[in-house]
């Protein structure tokens, strides 16, 4: 730990959504000096004047929190220790540009994304002020200064890992430091964790999202299961070329079969038993019914990207993609029947195979 134990460390929450909000109020009930840095002028203003409410399973929390416009980061005067980034995966680079000037010598970047960010921060930062992180919370953010988190303490997971190895032994301090919002560990390979949950998010996200159903539901759905759990598997093949290992996340057991698809058939399986709830909607299309982009190119096209360049294809995610962004484009709407044309695709790969 390289902050004052006294005063303990000086902490932002860059990216306050569903997600970064739930979590920095857990922080701030605790004690710790939080700062929330948001790019939604109402949510920042609801936090000002009514603090943080946080909808759990067993009850509300709210917590009062000093939250600060994206333009008042120039006016930063203390530097951060540690800051956890809780953006869109395709903002990292420039909220790790905006945030690094206020980022102290030694401090460090955490970032609660989805995707391979790690790298994206290390890029800005340096790896030695790098943490990766794998996170597993279902939260929604409708309306300013109000989140809803469907999953307790006791089923919210996170790993964290240094990239760089003299960085390791400070890890365990930022875990302390999540671990009043759910069970931390601490991996020495968090990028083999990292690509886990993309092969997981991948299976999930966009293809729920193009049906505009609930997690659950889509899962459901007949034909979808196969769809998903086939972008799972192309994703699980370009995790393995791109030289991960297959580990347990997610509060799994050591792993019990080495099998790629049986793995993907597992971790979807806990995904939904554990970490979903019949109402969930998965990040993806909580962002389009706001009328934003999704995270397409930074999950499933990340795989396409990967196999590609390992002389494979995949077919299934390339196809999630295409429609996503028709979806994205407004050239078609997010809707059911939309199944079809994922499902076609999935049938003609099977046919070749």
């Amino acid at each position: 730990m390289s902050w004052d134990k006294a005063r303990g460390p000086r902490i932002a929450f860059v990216g306050t959504g569903a997600q970064g909000a739930s979590i920095g109020a857990d922080f701030a009930l605790a004690g710790l000096d939080v700062t929330f840095i948001e790019q939604w002028p109402e949510h920042v203003m609801a936090i000002r004047e009514n603090g943080i409410t946080v909808h759990l399973p067993t009850g509300t929390i709210n917590a009062k929190v000093p939250a600060l416009h994206l333009c008042q980061v120039a006016e930063i005067k203390e530097p951060f220790d540690v800051v956890f980034l809780v953006v869109k995966a395709y903002d990292t680079k420039w909220a790790c540009q905006l945030i690094e000037p206020c980022l102290a010598p030694d401090g460090l970047i955490v970032g609660l994304q989805n995707g391979m960010t790690h790298e994206d921060i290390a890029e800005v930062v340096g790896r030695e002020r790098t943490i990766g992180a794998v996170i597993e919370i279902a939260s929604n953010m409708f309306v300013p200064g109000i989140t809803n988190r469907q999953n307790d303490h006791d089923t919210s997971w996170f790993a964290l890992g240094a990239l760089d190895p003299k960085t390791h032994e400070r890890v365990e301090a930022v875990a302390d430091l999540l671990r009043n919002s759910g069970t931390v560990e601490v991996m020495d390979d968090i990028r083999s964790a990292k690509w886990m949950k993309l092969v997981v998010n991948a299976a999930e996200l966009i293809p729920s999202a193009i049906v505009n159903l609930p997690l659950a539901d889509a899962a459901r759905a007949p034909g979808m299961l196969e769809v998903m759990r086939a972008a799972g598997y192309e994703a699980m093949r370009a995790a393995l070329a791109d030289g991960a290992r297959i580990i347990p996340i997610i509060g799994m057991p050591p792993v019990t079969t080495n099998h790629p698809e049986r793995y993907v058939d597992q971790i979807f399986e806990e995904v939904l038993r554990t970490f979903s709830q019949a109402d969930t909607l998965t990040t993806s299309l909580q962002d389009w019914r706001k009328g934003r982009r999704a995270e397409v190119q930074e999950v499933n096209g990340w795989v396409v990207d990967i196999l590609r360049a390992h002389g494979q294809e995949a077919p299934v995610n390339q196809r999630v993609m295409d429609v996503a962004f028709d979806i994205e484009a407004g050239r078609i709407e997010a809707r059911p029947d939309n199944a079809a044309l994922l499902i076609e695709t999935y049938q003609a790969v099977m046919e070749c195979s």
